[in-house]
């Protein structure tokens, strides 16, 4: 069981690097900026092989209630909300700074559990949430790559996660496992984001990509699919083989070598201060490693803005 769970821990973070790496080098690299029809080609195929699987049976896709599905049916639009948001911000963010603000999500979550739900949060958790949170309000002060445009929509990714989160946690026990849940989102972000192409320009200015015929660009949207379904893949099997704290944990892991990777492939300019303030990040994920008993799976979210994994 402890080699099954270690096979699972670094297929997940084999596919969490992968896929960041992948879907920045198309979106900062090759610069396809078109988020409705590139989240719409890794939301199309993520849907169409979780079908094929279910069909083959090596997925299981329970029938869900109409009451079930229009419960879940704010959530997706958060997931739409997440990986549009999350696409726009990738492209001019660095990959660590963007790591970092997505991890606020955790500290709307823990105020809304504290404030709303009158939950009991320890005083480390409580300082915790404080040290990303200014972490986070320095970035803009001390990244010498900054741009206004990333960190708008990077604020608003983020608070589409915590949105997103504290739905999946209200979410009545076995009413949609994880699998229906990302099937749901995927259905509702195929139909959404290609509806919205049109209006958005995408649809026709997609027709001036300068590597609109090259192999690369095409080999690169393909492997982001894949990785993409196989992110939410290993994610699912990451929180049935794991408790929630060994799963933040390897989390965490995926994170840090994801952040590492990017400043040595991607052209990256840190400063000390910059680093400072991504060190900051983690101090409120330690805490959360070990987590009090009464705490769900569900709170221990997917993963990156991709369509698996815009949720970590």
């Amino acid at each position: 069981m402890c080699v099954r769970r270690c096979l699972a821990g670094l297929t997940f973070c084999t596919c969490y690097l992968a896929s960041y790496l992948t879907n920045k080098y198309v979106l900062s690299v090759l610069k396809f900026t078109y988020p409705t029809l590139f989240q719409g080609w890794q939301t199309l195929i993520g849907g169409l092989l979780l079908h094929v699987s279910w069909k083959l049976g090596w997925a299981e896709i329970n029938s869900s209630s109409r009451s079930d599905v229009s419960t879940w049916l704010p959530a997706s639009v958060l997931f739409v909300g997440i990986i549009y948001a999350g696409s726009r911000a990738l492209s001019k963010l660095a990959i660590p700074v963007f790591l970092t603000l997505h991890n606020v999500a955790e500290v709307i979550l823990c105020g809304h559990q504290k404030c709303f739900q009158k939950e009991k949060t320890s005083p480390a958790k409580i300082c915790s949430a404080l040290f990303l949170l200014a972490a986070a309000g320095c970035l803009p002060f001390n990244d010498p790559q900054f741009d206004p445009g990333g960190y708008f929509w990077a604020v608003i990714h983020l608070f589409c996660v915590g949105a997103y989160k504290i739905l999946q946690k209200a979410q009545k026990p076995n009413a949609l496992s994880d699998i229906d849940q990302q099937y749901l989102n995927y259905t509702f972000s195929v139909v959404l984001l290609a509806l919205a192409s049109h209006p958005t320009g995408d649809l026709f200015s997609v027709l001036d990509f300068p590597f609109l015929y090259f192999y690369r660009f095409h080999g690169s949207c393909c492997a982001s699919g894949l990785l993409g379904f196989f992110l939410m893949l290993s994610t699912v099997k990451l929180k049935s083989l794991m408790a929630p704290g060994q799963c933040a944990a390897w989390i965490f892991f995926a994170k840090v070598i994801t952040a590492g990777s990017s400043v040595l492939l991607f052209d990256t300019i840190l400063t000390s201060a910059t680093v400072g303030c991504l060190m900051n990040f983690h101090k409120l994920i330690i805490p959360n490693l070990l987590p009090p008993a009464s705490r769900s799976r569900d709170s221990i979210a997917h993963t990156p803005f991709s369509p698996s994994s815009a949720q970590a």
